[in-house]
């Protein structure tokens, strides 16, 4: 049981970057987008100062400073389906990936978020640099405020912070005024202030336009005294609030934090997600670990999804299976002193794996919700990027919408 890579035809490899390989049993189908330049040539870089180089950006991300070349936005989807003719349930063929319950007990945690620096390095894909472009571009477009000030930004279940730091540091203060981010885990609001100490420099700086709060996305009553002019929330993460009731308290704490006319844009699963449940779909890839030399130590692998999961399609909440295992060569060489590798057995291996309840929305869903919070949606778009359509076959892979405060 392991993990093995595919060989994909030409044109699949063009919208993947060098430092990620996907995975699968069978065959690899193009649902999802790793968005990337092509341009980018380099591995992701460790070593026993991870932490740091982590913070500065690894190759992904001066890939997306770097302008021009094609912009895919498709992440590589793993397609399988299961031999047995009564399941209708998505996931990897069991041969397919090393991560299995025998090995590691699945529980309802927060184990995920609280490694930061795993969960960096996993979704360390995006191209921040290039996704803010988009974000800040549609604000300017669809915003009915005030356009001659530089922005206040929030983000919202922020993460590791990467999008927030890269519109302070790749956009000058007459831009973006400053940026408040919040998340519900202290660990990933701890790692994205480290993040914001090494990417944006010492106080005094741009530092000083950045904030982390730890907070629950639902009510933030009292985060900041000056309105705000557009919020984020990306990677999927409004599909961690399951009910109705909980999508309604966040948009109208936004509502109420935003200035009027401002804007707000979500990204979520596309809708193709939800209608094709019984597509035995999956997602997965392999992120090498790579010394300076360019020699190769270890890799992450990331599964997203089982078999196994179940899905209510009454309250639209699936239970993801969550899975990563990131293990290095040569268990000698494990950087004790650093926290991604704290957790290493002696065979140079740490597994996490545990499940986690998501919910999956339509466009017409996110519409009436706004609706009820004082919101308008006036945009949809397939990917962060305005020349993808949610109507398009192939380009399309996320359903981003952007709303609107209504005055």
């Amino acid at each position: 049981m392991s993990f093995f890579l595919v060989r994909a035809p030409v044109w699949l490899l063009c919208l993947l970057p060098a430092s990620i390989s996907c995975f699968t049993h069978h065959h690899a189908t193009p649902s999802h987008s790793i968005a990337a330049s092509t341009q980018q040539q380099q591995y992701y870089s460790l070593s026993s100062d991870f932490s740091r180089k982590q913070r500065r950006g690894f190759s992904v991300l001066q890939a997306a400073k770097r302008r021009g070349g094609a912009m895919s936005r498709r992440k590589t989807q793993e397609e399988s389906r299961s031999d047995n003719a009564e399941s209708t349930t998505k996931g990897f063929d069991n041969e397919a990936t090393s991560i299995s319950q025998q090995t590691i007990p699945a529980s309802k945690s927060n184990t995920i978020y609280s490694m930061p620096s795993l969960y960096d390095l996993a979704f360390g894909y995006r191209c921040y640099g290039e996704e803010v472009e988009f974000l800040l571009d549609a604000h300017d477009k669809y915003s009915t405020s005030d356009k001659n000030v530089p922005v206040r930004i929030l983000e919202l279940a922020a993460g590791p912070a990467r999008h927030s730091l890269a519109a302070l540091s790749e956009h000058p203060p007459s831009s973006v005024d400053s940026v408040v981010a919040l998340d519900l885990s202290q660990e990933m609001v701890n790692y994205g202030k480290e993040n914001a100490d090494h990417e944006l420099g010492s106080a005094g700086g741009r530092r000083d336009s950045f904030e982390y709060a730890c907070g629950d996305m639902r009510d933030f009553a009292g985060l900041s005294s000056t309105k705000f002019d557009t919020a984020w929330i990306l990677l999927g993460s409004m599909s961690h609030l399951l009910t109705n009731d909980d999508v309604i308290r966040c948009f109208s704490s936004l509502r109420s934090a935003l200035k009027p006319g401002s804007t707000i844009v979500v990204e979520l699963p596309h809708p193709r997600e939800t209608f094709s449940m019984g597509e035995c779909t999956r997602n997965g890839w392999t992120v090498p670990l790579v010394e300076d030399d360019e020699e190769e130590y270890g890799e992450l692998n990331i599964v997203w999804g089982d078999e196994d999961d179940e899905f209510d399609p009454i309250a639209q909440v699936r239970d993801f299976t969550v899975a990563m295992t990131l293990k290095v060569n040569n268990p000698e060489d494990i950087p004790k002193e650093d926290p991604l590798f704290l957790q290493m057995d002696e065979d140079g291996k740490t597994e996490v794996k545990e499940i986690v309840p998501m919910r999956l929305f339509t466009l017409q869903e996110i519409d009436a919700l706004a609706r009820c919070a004082g919101l308008e949606m006036v945009a949809k778009y397939g990917a962060l990027d305005e020349e993808v359509a949610m109507t398009e076959e192939d380009d399309a892979y996320r359903m981003v919408c952007i709303l609107r405060c209504k005055e």
